[in-house]
């Protein structure tokens, strides 16, 4: 009977110890820090790599999609391409460098609040699926909103009016700006800059969360794509931490990601990098606009917002993306739990024929089943993998499965937003191809 005994006593201390190598051996392949490589290293074709990847770029850049752009890609924790092409503008004075730092436009939704929300949920301060307004007081006492879950807004299903232009609010009709709203320096009451010379009121803000609050809601739940509550995060962020929204995402994730260059307003900061210049404003800046937020609503609320203002380097970005793909851990620390991350990342209401994850877009619905040209974004990529795009030709995708980070960055938006090369060549998703496209024999 001892003897007996003891072997259930091995076992359990053998089970034990399995268990805790087990989680060891887990914890080590996440214990790591983004590092160059080529991208035979990782089974991929060196050489097919850059001729496809080259050829679609160039492609892109004759015809007129953007002036230049920025790849990188990471596979299996290692950067295998990192690649500038072209020029800042069409004049071809400024060539793109691999440290220049952009405008991530839309991109800001996923990497601005959205890490601030899902921290927040892990911390119990924020219920996916309690009413919005248990947390934003405005919307307690508005008949087609009080109602409206967290979960229904991050994932587009609320039925919320897409976009509302508040730059009517602030120009005339001759196209002067209302100096009631807008001054040319700054003071107490005007502490919001949205342009060098350009100063907005500080009450502007709430003028616009109220015009929010009055915006129509659709009776009926479907998919609708609505940036209006990333207006108001940064706010909400603010009352349950009791830290700016800026300070915040800086000390939580940017500063001990090592994302020196990721933040707001990068004109102010006196980055040695270059700053890519996005569209030449002929509305409100009167201008080429750089260093500042090409997004009229994000350059009303002093160009830091939830919606668009978030300026980085690819490699910055890159930490933060490669953090989301290792579902919440890099370099040794925990910032999001693995079960918010996942939960995130999970399509929320595919009975609606809505794709979406929280905040994160995701792949079409079936899209594995499409053809390369109706696929988003490339057909190969896997259902768990997610991402965002951004309106001034920027975009990111992470996929868990293959191990891979892609980041897309150019200013489309150059000289103006007309040109829609980029997405009628479906250049991001063609170079996202040639990363699923190639291997190499196995040794």
């Amino acid at each position: 009977m001892k003897f007996y005994i003891f072997i259930l006593i091995g076992l359990f201390f053998y089970k034990t110890h399995s268990q805790k190598a087990s989680l060891e051996i887990d914890n080590s392949v996440l214990d790591l820090e983004l590092s160059y490589a080529n991208p035979s290293e990782v089974k991929l074709d060196s050489a097919y790599i850059h001729s496809k990847v080259d050829s679609i770029i160039h492609r892109g850049i004759e015809n007129k999609a953007f002036p230049g752009a920025q790849i990188l890609v990471a596979k299996n924790s290692k950067i295998i391409f990192h690649k500038a092409y072209g020029f800042h503008t069409y004049n071809n004075s400024q060539p793109v460098a691999l440290n220049d730092i952009y405008d991530l436009a839309s991109v800001t939704k996923i990497t601005g609040p959205l890490p601030a929300l899902m921290k927040l949920v892990d911390e119990g301060k924020l219920d996916l699926d309690k009413p919005f307004s248990a947390y934003w007081k405005p919307w307690r006492k508005v008949k087609d909103k009080k109602d409206l879950t967290l979960r229904e807004i991050l994932a587009h299903q609320a039925g919320l009016t897409p976009y509302i232009v508040f730059l009517n609010e602030v120009l005339r009709r001759n196209g002067k700006v209302k100096r009631r709203f807008v001054r040319t320096s700054t003071s107490a009451r005007f502490g919001k800059q949205a342009y060098d010379g350009l100063f907005i009121k500080n009450s502007f803000k709430r003028k616009m969360h109220r015009m929010i609050s009055r915006s129509k809601v659709s009776e009926e739940k479907k998919y609708r794509y609505s940036g209006l509550t990333f207006l108001i995060f940064p706010q909400l962020i603010e009352q349950l931490t009791g830290q700016s929204y800026e300070n915040y995402l800086e000390q939580h994730f940017y500063k001990p990601l090592g994302a020196s260059t990721m933040g707001f307003q990068p004109k102010t900061k006196g980055y040695s990098n270059q700053i890519v210049p996005t569209e030449q404003d002929t509305l409100f800046r009167n201008s080429l606009i750089q260093g500042w937020v090409h997004d009229e609503n994000a350059s009303l609320l002093g160009g830091v917002s939830g919606n668009a203002g978030l300026f980085a380097t690819a490699t910055d970005l890159a930490k933060l993306l490669q953090m989301y793909m290792q579902y919440g851990f890099y370099n040794g620390k925990r910032y999001i739990s693995n079960a918010t991350m996942k939960a995130f990342i999970e399509v929320q209401y595919p009975e609606n024929e809505n794709r979406r994850g929280l905040g994160f877009d995701k792949p079409l619905l079936g899209n594995d089943t499409l053809s390369v040209k109706e696929a988003y974004p490339s057909k190969m990529v896997s259902p768990e993998s997610f991402g965002h795009s951004g309106f001034t030709g920027t975009f990111v995708w992470v996929d868990p499965k293959n191990q891979m980070v892609y980041i897309f960055l150019s200013n489309r938006v150059n000289p103006t937003r007309e040109h829609r090369n980029l997405y009628e060549l479906k250049i991001r998703e063609s170079v996202q191809q040639v990363f699923y496209s190639t291997s190499l024999p196995l040794d």
